[in-house]
């Protein structure tokens, strides 16, 4: 096949993200390293562009998938980032295509003033951690438990279920039989619990005893389910600090109408991040 004597011009990498994980968790195959622990970030093309604003690509996770896979050619299956690495990626790429700087609109709590600010995506990308999944959780002096990140896959499934739950508790007001309403109530609650119990098993690399090393996930899930609540919450509240020790820290701004510092929480919503 002919080489296409355009293909300098095609783009190159802008920006090289060292992964907050290392690469760690990943499976076999899914993430082509280089040595020097930097993947290449490319900017995005007109195809991402158009990809990033298609609503059912947004909604089913797609383009999210399909923006990684074309702007980090070394992550072979997106699906399997993991949520320490998906903001810092997805900031990279944003980076790479509109600069260094993007615009955000933020209310003073004070004022109510709503103004404009000029955040610095270096310094966003800088306030991302790895987290310290190797410390082990101890349940008395038996059980240590091994945490692990969630895959991009889980969440976007997960976000999807929530979703279908928030559209079945809406539609609770609907219904005017009482009994019916209380049993569609129950139900929800049942499956948005067992959803919460899935979730936490699936964060859970495993739990050591004594006798052995539990990594069965159903085996996980039996145990969750039949441990007291006050062991359960203990085991969810570290699975929830762990995950917002990965995020990026609240942005430090100061209101441009009367001066009052305060700290806004920085999130990436993809329908809105590439314009």
């Amino acid at each position: 096949m002919q080489q296409n004597p355009l293909q300098q011009y095609f783009r190159r990498p802008s920006v090289y993200l060292k992964l907050p994980s290392g690469g760690a968790g990943y499976p076999e195959g899914a993430l082509d390293l280089p040595e020097n622990g930097e993947i290449p970030i490319y900017p995005m093309t007109a195809i991402d562009e158009i990809t990033a604003r298609t609503p059912d690509a947004l909604f089913n996770g797609n383009a999210v998938a399909e923006i990684i896979k074309s702007c980090a050619p070394n992550i072979k299956d997106p699906w399997a980032v993991s949520n320490v690495d998906l903001d810092p990626i997805l900031v990279a790429i944003k980076t790479a295509t509109h600069g260094g700087t993007m615009e955000l609109s933020s209310d003073c709590p004070k004022c109510d003033e709503n103004s404009t600010y000029n955040i610095n995506l270096s310094g966003v990308l800088s306030s991302f951690s790895p987290g310290d999944y190797d410390s082990l959780l101890s349940l008395g002096t038996d059980i240590k438990i091994k945490f692990k990140p969630l895959s991009f896959k889980l969440i976007n499934e997960t976000s999807m279920k929530q979703f279908q739950f928030q559209k079945g508790i809406q539609g609770l007001s609907l219904i005017t039989d009482d009994a019916e309403r209380n049993k569609k109530s129950k139900e929800i609650l049942f499956e948005l619990n067992k959803m919460s119990t899935i979730m936490i098993a699936e964060s859970i690399e495993y739990i050591k005893v004594p006798t052995a090393t539990v990594m069965d996930k159903t085996l996980l899930i039996e145990f969750l389910n039949n441990i007291d609540v006050s062991a359960f919450d203990h085991i969810k509240q570290h699975s929830i600090k762990l995950k917002q020790s990965t995020e990026s820290k609240p942005l430090k701004l100061k209101c441009v109408s009367c001066s009052h510092e305060y700290e806004q929480a920085f999130s990436i919503n993809v329908s809105d991040f590439f314009d």
